[in-house]
């Protein structure tokens, strides 16, 4: 548990995470963020040319399948309907096994990066086709041998002709690269821009860095106003964002959602060290996708649990938060209720409710405290709502109204923020996601006076992992906790 106080006076503080002189509070230096919102969004590749040589993949898979039905043997021939409704099944299998380009980068990909599931999908494919006519007529089932030979025939034809498209794709990107913009700090962007310029192949040629400040880092323009961005951005056609540092997400979060907006691709850039069991390149780089103005599958099933759980707690509570409140303001005097300024989701600050167990000598001491468990000035009520936690039940108003979730990594003061990212790697990654009442490092015993480093890690595993089943178990486990009074 943190200390306790009114809002603080609203100064922010600087991140320290890697960006320079990133404040807690989104920034506000760049501009409007009003960049052109008439572009359409950037178009991505049409997949009627995959599409089309697919088909023509099992339209050649196919061919075995007429071969075998006119061949002489001891079992009779399928009648032309049975051909014809296998060959049906055959492509249509072939296109609901349709294997994706593999989650392509910002560059084009290669048919080498998803043959491994363009020959197992097709096997699936011809293991399903002879199942279907053994059951129809086992005296029919395909031979091994034709088994054998159409799937190798139609694997062969689908990769040619994806391999085609892709390196259709490739030649096309090489001779008119995707101009892009490069954010974060302007050392680390430099450095990345000038590795893609050294690799024309990748398909995307930077043509400005954004960054607070440029640092006398020699290499591509650095923009640090909206105008500069805005500029860039009509000019040379953006459509794709690197951002090449984890704090970009948390300290950019406006910037970025407002050239989401405007029609860029984003993608994160490991810049600083290598990302393990990645599939998406870039000159060397391990990239993934970000998409901030987009809800994650299930979001809208988190917000209704968060809704409806909140709103029945709080009907349900009513009568013990009373009772509590009552009995706070007869022991410890007015003031029952306090509201203290935490970082929220994307950094952007609110205003979170709990019961006062404890009150600082000055806002000085409740803004830089970290911890007030065994303090002495707490009363023995105090100290009941604090093991209990039943001090946090305020929050489910948070809750109610969206300033926080039911779970997620829970909020911290701006001091501690700015401390905490200064020092641990990751830790201001973890405002990608509203924060919560509980999550899954307070279930695992990561509450108080703990390792700020290991609640960074649980919160981040958390929301990488998310699932509305993951956020179920760990509220179960929260109320187990609760009726065992395990609370700090």
């Amino acid at each position: 548990m943190t200390a306790e106080t009114t809002v603080p006076s609203s100064g922010t503080q600087p991140w320290a995470s890697g960006i320079p002189h990133g404040p807690v509070r989104p920034a506000r230096h760049i501009g409007g963020f009003r960049f052109p919102s008439r572009r359409p969004p950037a178009r991505s590749d049409s997949p009627l040319p995959l599409l089309a040589a697919d088909l023509l993949a099992a339209m050649a898979g196919a061919a075995v399948l007429a071969e075998a039905a006119g061949r002489p043997g001891p079992a009779a021939a399928p009648t032309t309907a049975l051909v014809a409704t296998l060959v049906a099944a055959l492509v249509v299998g072939a296109l609901l096994l349709r294997p994706r380009s593999a989650r392509p980068g910002p560059g084009a990909p290669g048919v080498l990066d998803e043959l491994p599931a363009l020959c197992g999908r097709t096997a699936v494919t011809w293991l399903g086709l002879a199942a279907l006519l053994a059951a129809y007529d086992p005296a029919r089932a395909l031979t091994a041998r034709t088994l054998l030979l159409g799937w190798a025939l139609h694997a062969a034809a689908a990769g040619a002709g994806r391999g085609a498209v892709h390196w259709r794709r490739r030649v096309a990107l090489r001779r008119r690269p995707r101009t892009a913009l490069v954010v974060g700090p302007a050392a680390t962007a430099q450095r990345v821009a000038a590795a893609l310029l050294r690799h024309p192949g990748c398909g995307v040629r930077p043509v400005g860095v954004v960054a607070d400040r440029a640092e006398g880092a020699a290499g591509l323009p650095v923009l640090t106003t909206g105008e500069e961005v805005e500029r860039a951005l009509i000019r040379n056609g953006v459509r794709v964002v690197l951002t090449v540092h984890p704090a970009v997400r948390t300290a950019k979060a406006p910037l970025l959602r407002a050239l989401a907006a405007s029609g860029c691709a984003l993608w994160e850039v490991e810049a600083e060290c290598p990302a393990y069991e990645t599939r998406d390149q870039l000159a060397g780089f391990a990239v993934r996708r970000l998409d901030p103005g987009a809800r994650r599958p299930g979001a809208a099933g988190k917000r209704l649990l968060d809704v409806v759980v909140s709103g029945t707690l709080l009907v349900l509570v009513s009568p013990v938060l009373l009772v509590c409140a009552t009995v706070l303001r007869l022991t410890d005097g007015p003031g029952v209720v306090f509201r203290q300024e935490r970082v929220g989701k994307d950094g952007r600050p609110f205003t979170m409710l709990k019961f006062r167990t404890h009150r600082p000598a000055d806002e000085q001491e409740a803004a830089t405290r970290w911890s007030v468990a065994g303090d002495q000035r707490m009363s023995p009520f105090c100290r009941v709502l604090r093991q209990t936690s039943m001090d946090e039940l305020l929050q489910l108003w948070n809750v109610f109204r969206g300033d926080m979730s039911l779970v997620g990594p829970r909020p911290e003061r701006p001091h501690f923020v700015a401390q905490f990212s200064r020092i641990h790697p990751g830790y201001a990654a973890r405002h990608r996601m509203r924060t919560g009442i509980t999550g899954l490092a307070q279930v695992n015993g990561l509450r108080g006076d703990t390792s700020i480093e290991d609640r960074a890690r649980f919160d981040n595993a958390y929301i990488d992992n998310w699932s509305l089943w993951q956020d179920i178990r760990i509220l179960l486990r929260t109320a187990a906790a609760v009726v065992r009074s395990t609370g700090s």
